[in-house]
């Protein structure tokens, strides 16, 4: 989330997509790795472009360096891999190095993953609020992962539970069942890979505070990993409803997917605590809005809602929190 007198954030403002990144010179080139360098067709802006791909502060797979660098630790179709990647500023160009089997991959993906496919064009500010955010963030482009598991799984943690929670237990089961990413990557990991998963002990989701609903679905979704991933190149809503074969998918889990496996631009997450009352808010001065009228509010930008509901979010102007409507739990205690 950004804005000169931004709030405390929430999980639902961190989606929007805001995340540090420190400003610096690029690392040298390493020993061992592949490397890509890629010219965007407009303004990048890393912090908000990649930013959704994080879960937390402490998240094993994504981090940002001093040297100005984002580093990923992902599981591809052709294995594990690292990328970095930071700008030059000079050049204008992103530049990539990865690490790994899953190398070649990533390097290849890089251009989607940094928006290459996403149409900033296509959108048209219809609220003043709106206009200003895209203004001061012309750098935001829609990322496209290619990749489902790596963002269904925490999606599936972060249902119904604080943010605190999910980003806890993703924390503990990437660390204890995932692999050191390949390469010089600084304390990384990479997620487990879907037999992994499906071999969890159900002691050890109860010690992440993983409830036996959502274990299961998750466990649910990993037997048809292979099923899922073929999702990444649907149309989002094609997508959206295989995911949702799943018994414990709903919609919030399936768009919070979509949105970073297949850029969807017009995928606005329903269901969500916060989401609602931010729009209505920053829109119409209504902190109290439900999912009816922050869909109706967004209806002037249908084909696009996604990036509005993201600009909206970058632009800071959320109503001040309130007392926690969902206290937080840990069933691992119990």
């Amino acid at each position: 989330m950004a804005g000169r007198f931004s709030p405390r954030p929430t999980r639902t403002t961190v989606r929007g997509g805001y995340t540090a990144v420190p400003s610096g010179v690029p690392a040298q080139t390493r020993g061992g790795s592949r490397t890509r360098c890629w010219t965007p067709p407009g303004p990048l802006d890393l912090e908000i472009v990649l930013g959704p791909l994080r879960r937390g502060p402490g998240d094993p797979t994504f981090r940002t360096t001093p040297d100005g660098s984002v580093w990923r630790a992902t599981l591809t179709p052709a294995g594990p891999g690292t990328l970095r990647v930071a700008l030059h500023a000079s050049a204008g160009a992103a530049e990539a190095e990865a690490w790994g089997p899953g190398a070649d991959w990533l390097l290849e993906h890089l251009p989607a993953l940094l928006g290459e496919a996403d149409d900033p064009a296509a959108f048209t500010p219809r609220h003043r609020l709106v206009a200003a955010s895209q203004h001061r963030r012309p750098g935001l482009r829609l990322t496209r992962t290619g990749l489902v598991l790596e963002s269904l799984i925490p999606s599936i943690l972060e249902q119904k539970v604080t943010a605190d929670e999910a980003y806890r237990a993703w924390r503990l089961l990437v660390r204890k069942y995932g692999e050191p990413a390949p390469g010089p990557a600084p304390r990384m990991c990479v997620m487990p890979e879907p037999r992994t998963w499906a071999l969890i002990p159900s002691w050890e989701w109860h010690r992440a505070g993983v409830d036996n609903k959502r274990a299961s679905t998750i466990l649910r979704a990993v037997r048809v990993a292979r099923r899922l991933e073929e999702a990444a190149a649907m149309e989002p809503q094609q997508a959206q409803a295989r995911l949702e074969l799943i018994s414990g998918i709903g919609p919030w889990t399936s768009t919070e997917t979509v949105q970073r496996s297949n850029g969807a631009p017009d995928a606005v997450t329903v269901g969500d605590l916060h989401l609602p009352g931010i729009i209505g808010y920053a829109l119409a001065g209504d902190r109290d809005a439900d999912d009816a009228a922050m869909l109706e509010l967004l209806a002037p930008y249908a084909g696009q809602r996604h990036r509005a509901a993201r600009l909206i979010l970058l632009s800071g102007r959320s109503p001040a929190r309130r007392v926690p409507k969902m206290p937080r739990t840990d069933i691992s205690k119990l």
